[in-house]
């Protein structure tokens, strides 16, 4: 059977798939701004109502089944069993290991200071003033650490997060996908000119097959390819059932993999002209990038980013069922060694004065990528923004840049004020349109007080 007729033939089973692999589907949600009508508005818990400890998920020897979450339960990134699961993915699927080394971690030094927590927005679309403490609770923060001139100035842990633990990165594995290739492209072993076709042939008689490795990079590819889902037929709901690696039906005929599923992807419009954020295309640029490299993206930023810059401790991939890492949202980590990778980023790949990679792959996600193919996007909370190397790019007075991912995940980076915002958390709204109200304004903020702030004032 063809890999098109394959697609078809899954798409009568997208219904029994709907609820499986629901932790797919919440990792795979566009992990950036929708207009405000699009985030629900229903009444939920509180971030204190929905505490995972609080409601004691999997607590006990056995915990009570009415507080068990696990396999084959279909539910376990609803909201609010979804803040218990985001730091226990491993748990629940399959996953490959991104090594820290055997090397000693690369300590922090610390400066914390407490004033922060009073420092003092005004959130989007409103006149009411609120604190970064308030923020916090808002936005259902799970972690959150703030660096400022290499040095932690601000630290805080929540829900089922605490120092030790990892947390799931979302979309903003997106972001460490795409500056892996911006490193190769620096490094000049990937050409971002070349054709999708020439690195992978299996992709030649796909939509990918005619794009260049740059517009997979940005999301200017024109793909037949829906992330709506509310609608039962579009084609996201085939890629959750080639990428999960739980058993299929017996009757299952569809995609089994990854690269099976980049395999069906038609075209539709044309490469260059817009900006579309489609989870797909962090995928075959992870198979490009593996291709490139002959390594996995999981052994790669394993060798190229943890154990360089001193991670704490290591972090793993999701993958498929032949161990294919999730490029476009699998990864877990602990919010320090993200905030290590953000400083790295800052830095542009400097770690104690020594490179660990071009600094050219920093300055071009910094360049951002075309506005205009941006623009039509209609990112309302973003205005003037691009997307470049799978990284969102402000293009605001401190030239910030950021990794964005569903339910709140981000590493924000302001190079003008020097500072480093990591930040996990399980908002029960998918969407960043439901967090960046109190988010970007915040951060803008906390920037300028830091900045300001008198010397030796922590």
């Amino acid at each position: 059977m063809s890999a098109n007729a394959r697609s078809k033939n899954s798409g009568r089973q997208r219904h029994e798939w709907r609820g499986r692999p629901a932790l797919i589907t919440a990792l795979l949600t566009a992990g950036m701004a929708l207009p405000a009508a699009a985030v629900a508005a229903e009444p939920v818990l509180t971030a204190a109502e929905s505490d995972p400890v609080a409601l004691g998920w999997m607590q006990g020897f056995p915990p009570p089944p009415e507080r068990i979450i696990g396999q084959p339960d279909s539910d376990y990134f609803s909201f609010p069993k979804l803040r218990w699961t985001v730091c226990h993915f491993r748990e629940l699927l399959p996953t490959r290991r991104v090594s820290r080394g055997l090397e000693a971690p690369r300590p922090f030094p610390y400066a914390l200071d407490p004033s922060i927590d009073s420092v003092t927005f005004t959130p989007l679309g409103s006149g009411e003033p609120m604190t970064w403490a308030a923020a916090f609770e808002a936005n259902y923060t799970d972690g959150i650490l703030v660096l400022h001139e290499g040095r932690v100035v601000h630290e805080r842990y929540a829900g089922c997060l605490d120092e030790a633990g990892v947390h799931g990165a979302m979309s903003v594995t997106k972001s460490v996908t795409g500056l892996l290739a911006e490193i190769l492209v620096a490094e000049g072993a990937l050409d971002e000119t070349a054709l999708v076709a020439e690195i992978l042939p299996e992709l030649a008689d796909s939509a990918f097959g005619s794009a260049t490795v740059q517009q997979v990079m940005e999301m200017t590819t024109g793909l037949d390819f829906s992330e709506d889902y509310a609608d039962p037929g579009a084609e996201i709901w085939t890629y959750n059932a080639a990428a999960s690696p739980l058993p299929k039906p017996d009757d299952y005929e569809g995609p089994r993999s990854y690269y099976e599923f980049l395999a069906t992807v038609q075209p539709a419009g044309t490469h260059g002209e817009a900006f579309g954020y489609r989870t797909v295309n962090s995928d075959a640029l992870g198979w490009i990038i593996a291709r490139t490299a002959n390594r996995s993206v999981a052994d790669l930023v394993s060798e190229r980013l943890w154990q360089p810059m001193g991670a704490e401790q290591d972090a793993y991939f999701t993958v498929d069922s032949i161990g294919t890492p999730f490029a476009g949202g699998g990864l877990s980590a602990s919010l320090r060694d993200m905030a290590r990778l953000g400083q790295l980023v800052l830095e542009g790949g400097e770690l104690d004065g020594e490179p660990l990679f071009p600094e050219a792959a920093v300055a071009r996600i910094r360049q951002g990528g075309d506005s205009d193919a941006f623009a039509r996007a209609g990112y309302v909370n973003l205005p003037g923004g691009s997307y470049r190397g799978m990284w969102w790019v402000l293009h605001n007075d401190h030239g910030a840049f950021a990794a964005r991912g569903v339910h709140g995940q981000t590493i924000y980076v302001d190079p003008t004020a020097h500072m480093v915002i990591v930040r996990f958390a399980s908002h029960p709204v998918a969407s960043n349109a439901a967090n960046d109200a109190t988010s970007l304004p915040a951060y803008q903020a906390l920037a300028e007080y830091l900045m300001e702030r008198e010397p030796g004032a922590e």
